[in-house]
């Protein structure tokens, strides 16, 4: 059995940055990525984290290479097939939390399932089961603004993965934290992936985050090389 649910194949990505000419961010990048994997992706600001998490997301197209998810080929695909594909199968978490103000913990959780055919009860159920499992079910009927930071970014992973995801992709999810909550958010986030079986690629700056991780790749000159 393949339990590669991610790769990336010789992806390329240049942009045209007008009299400053072409910046090449991707040359030929190549990942494996397996199912209950958690990787870090490191780099300096401005390497290419966000190009390559959004390549792996089929938010952006490469320019050469190849972009497989559970053995699918999806570089190519059409915006319609692509968008099927993340609906389907990944998760997003971002720096900043992006849950919507004028709906609660829940309901943040539960619109994405809905949205994809799920009765709401189910999807409250869903919803409450994940809150609980990263320690704020307390908080299930609270909005954003009444929410810590710690708080919010939890809802988030929950949120992410509300609909079953195969891949969960992070850019710096602990990056507006301070230290301890980034700790406790992470430990969150480690037990979802854990109890969930999914891939998780994670960019991070914070190095002690990514030795906690069961491996890290960098990006060094448009590739990923190990360690």
């Amino acid at each position: 059995m393949n339990d590669v649910v991610l790769k990336l194949e010789g992806v390329e990505k240049r942009y045209n940055k007008g009299l400053a000419g072409e910046i090449h961010v991707l040359r030929g990048a190549e990942l494996r990525l397996k199912a209950g994997e958690m990787v870090a992706l490191v780099a300096p600001s401005g390497a290419g984290k966000s190009t390559l998490l959004h390549m792996a997301g089929l938010l952006d197209a490469p320019d050469a290479g190849a972009v497989e998810i559970g053995g699918q080929m999806l570089s190519g695909k059409s915006d319609r097939q692509r968008t099927k594909a993340r609906r389907q199968d990944i998760g997003f978490v971002y720096q900043f939390h992006h849950l919507l103000p004028e709906f609660s913990a829940l309901e943040n959780i539960a619109l994405p399932q809905m949205a994809n055919g799920v009765a709401k009860g189910a999807a409250s159920e869903r919803g409450r089961a994940l809150l609980e499992t990263v320690g704020v079910a307390h908080r299930a009927d609270h909005r954003p603004a009444e929410l810590s930071g710690g708080e919010q970014q939890r809802v988030a992973f929950c949120r992410a993965l509300a609909n079953k995801p195969r891949i969960l992709l992070a850019d710096e999810p602990t990056g507006n934290l301070d230290p301890t909550t980034s700790d406790q958010v992470f430990d969150a986030l480690m037990t979802l992936v854990r109890e969930t079986g999914l891939a998780a690629l994670v960019a991070t700056h914070n190095m002690e985050l990514a030795a906690r991780m069961d491996r890290v790749v960098r990006l060094e000159n448009g590739q990923l090389v190990d360690g």
